[in-house]
């Protein structure tokens, strides 16, 4: 791999800690980029930030954030802005699957619970950290979706509404934005194994389940994302507006 440097690079990664935000975290801090690992569990938060900030000789910081709540999102973006000045990078990794239920017996909370977290807190945290991207006519936004974004699965009306709604959130910043040299793009990640999948997809219905929805017969390695997260963070201002899908071609069959 190409070695990428985003040395004084600054970079707000919501949802950090943990799954595909933290491959992403991860990667910004090898290539020795100022990294704040953003998340309402901030002791989880704050031992990721410990031990990559030792391991990769960087700047990895931990912060409190609630991004379903407008308030505290504006209170740390001002933060960080006023530790820093700038703000590079963003990538809304933030999110929660929410209860699995037919959508019939979904309830009004149930349903916020997931819009709220899942799309309202990327729209949040992009409306403040854009004002300060077109203040210095520059920067990056990557969010992450699904491809239950653009396919669907039963008893997850909020996950893929939401989703569904990031993609799209995605390419009206982009218009929006192309004018100060903001790219906005998004990821569309399919099953990769983690702490969480792992039982099921060593199952005997999650060894079938590969064998008949993935071309490839497997599940995505986390590290497969790296490549990715260094190209959406370098790449031209031409590629804005996009849809990164990455899913072993499930989504094509």
């Amino acid at each position: 791999m190409i070695k990428i440097n985003l040395k004084n690079k600054v970079v707000l990664i919501t949802g950090g800690y943990r799954g595909i935000g933290s491959v992403f975290a991860k990667t910004y801090a090898k290539a020795n980029a100022v990294i704040f690992i953003a998340a309402r569990k901030i002791k989880k938060c704050e031992k990721v930030a410990l031990e990559w900030s030792q391991k990769y000789s960087t700047t990895v910081k931990a912060v409190f954030l609630d991004v379903s709540d407008i308030n505290n999102v504006k209170k740390v973006i001002d933060a960080i802005k006023d530790e820093y000045g700038h703000i590079d990078i963003l990538v809304n990794a933030a999110g929660i699957s929410g209860i699995q239920k037919p959508t019939i017996e979904l309830t009004n909370g149930e349903f916020d619970e997931v819009f709220n977290i899942d799309f309202k807190g990327t729209l949040f945290v992009s409306q403040e950290v854009a004002k300060i991207m077109i203040a210095q006519n520059s920067g990056k936004i990557i969010n992450i979706a699904s491809i239950l974004g653009k396919t669907a699965a039963p008893y997850m009306t909020g996950y893929c509404v939401s989703k569904s709604a990031v993609i799209q959130l995605t390419k009206v910043l982009a218009l929006e934005l192309a004018k100060y040299n903001i790219q906005v793009n998004v990821v569309c990640p399919g099953y990769f194994l983690t702490d969480i999948n792992k039982a099921f997809f060593e199952s005997e219905r999650g060894k079938t389940y590969i064998k008949e929805k993935i071309p490839l017969k497997r599940v995505g390695n986390v590290d497969e994302l790296e490549s990715t997260a260094l190209y959406l963070a370098t790449a031209p201002a031409f590629l804005t507006g996009s849809e990164v899908v990455i899913d072993g071609a499930q989504t094509i069959i």
